[in-house]
């Protein structure tokens, strides 16, 4: 049975293999290489982390074309995967430096950084496959004469949502065109994509549901959770025309809290068998589309994402020269200094926690609200600089309706007849 399968030099995605040579990367088990030809498509693995699947470090040459007889299995796939680097870097000299330019095998070998299986075939003495080469940014670029300095985006949170039979996902549940994305290689991609791993709290965070949210302070502490500074939409709507037959995908690009449309495209293909190559050439037309709105000054930021409320500095009094005794004034009270509290609320809902936060900076004397730790369904804390000590915090929050209970330096507030128990 067919089996896909990605080899990278730093084991990020599933069934790496690694060659005997410098440099390269190989993948197949003595089982499988005697086994009669068969098709093995690429593999495709959820990415790890947020730059999983990145290869920044890379120059990528894709549909590299190979048929090579051999001994044996192995040495007919070594012997394909050495010709895919000799030809991979022809084709990425005329690409880059303009004209094809060849280098000795031992030279290739310290610039290749990894091979893509795209598809391959493995005979007994023959393997024919379709690959793809990756060589060093760096040690490539000076062999080229290339510069490589690269104007970049502000990190930008990737949010992939697919839509099919009415229902849309995001990072709830892996999908097909989570799995595009997270093998998508943003080595020459002008955008910083952010991209989570869909663990922990990113299916709560991160859901169908966020891209209709239009509130600021919501969105400011979710892309404060990935260290980003705006949020990127791609969808994909599929539309199936009938049991095994053709799909239809219609991708749409999308920026920012309000979802302002980048551009739209269908892609259509015969067979279920091609979808993920489909959704593949959807994630690379669609990065291509998000790079031209960069080039054109089309990915602005809201202001209200990266706002944070001023906190205002002690006014200095200033010194009069002339006068050498200074005269006391005994009946202006000094200001109240500025102090920075933690207070813990309960956030059974997404609307709780921006309440919460809507009643606290509503109270006099509070300059700042913002929630620091988001745990929906639990106990959410949130930092709040105040004009004044924390007891009379305390009495501002109860003479707003809240109970308060207070510890060192932190207060723990409810509505009244909300449980104790947390």
């Amino acid at each position: 049975m067919a089996k896909r399968r990605i080899s990278t030099l730093y084991g990020i995605a599933s069934a790496v293999a690694l060659v005997g040579v410098s440099g390269m990367v190989m993948a197949q088990n003595e089982q499988q290489a005697a086994k009669p030809a068969a098709a093995q498509p690429k593999a495709r693995a959820v990415a790890q982390g947020p730059s999983a699947g990145d290869f920044r470090g890379s120059f990528e040459v894709t549909g590299v074309e190979v048929d090579v007889s051999g001994a044996n299995a192995d040495a007919a796939r070594q012997g394909g995967w050495r010709l895919a680097q000799r030809k991979g870097w022809q084709m990425l000299a005329a690409k880059v430096g303009g004209k094809a330019t060849n280098l000795s095998d031992s030279a290739l070998d310290s610039l290749v950084t990894g091979i893509v299986i795209e598809n391959e075939q493995i005979g007994p003495t023959r393997y024919v496959a379709r690959l793809g080469v990756l060589f060093d940014r760096a040690r490539a670029g000076a062999i080229l004469g290339v510069s490589l300095a690269v104007t970049r985006s502000p990190p930008m949170l990737l949010l992939p949502v697919q839509w099919s039979g009415g229902t849309g996902v995001a990072l709830e549940r892996d999908t097909a065109w989570k799995r595009a994305w997270a093998n998508f290689r943003t080595s020459e991609s002008t955008i910083n994509y952010v991209r989570a791993r869909g663990t922990g709290p990113d299916s709560l965070l991160l859901n169908a549901a966020q891209t209709g949210r239009r509130g600021r302070g919501w969105w400011r502490a979710v892309l404060g959770q990935y260290s980003a500074a705006d949020v990127l939409i791609a969808e994909v709507q599929l539309h199936r025309l009938y049991p095994g037959g053709p799909i239809v995908a219609v991708f749409t690009g999308s920026h920012g809290p309000d979802r302002q449309r980048i551009g739209e495209f269908a892609l259509r293909v015969e067979k279920p068998d091609a979808l993920d190559a489909l959704l593949e050439a959807g994630a690379k037309r669609l990065d291509k589309m998000f790079q031209d709105a960069l080039a054109a000054g089309r990915l602005k930021s809201d202001p209200l994402l990266a706002y944070r409320a001023p906190v205002a500095a002690p006014e200095e009094k200033p010194e009069d020269e002339g006068e050498t005794e200074a005269t006391p004034a005994p009946e202006a009270a000094p200001p109240a200094a500025t102090a920075t509290y933690s207070v813990q609320f309960d956030t059974p809902t997404a609307g709780s926690l921006t309440a919460g936060e809507a009643s606290v900076r509503g109270v006099p004397g509070v300059r700042s609200a913002s929630t620091t730790s988001m745990a929906l369904g639990g106990i959410s804390v949130m930092r709040v600089s105040y004009d004044g000590s924390i007891d009379s915090l305390r009495s501002a929050l109860e003479a707003r309706g809240w109970s308060v209970q207070q510890g060192p330096g932190v207060l723990r507030i409810r509505r009244p007849g909300q449980s104790s128990e947390n």
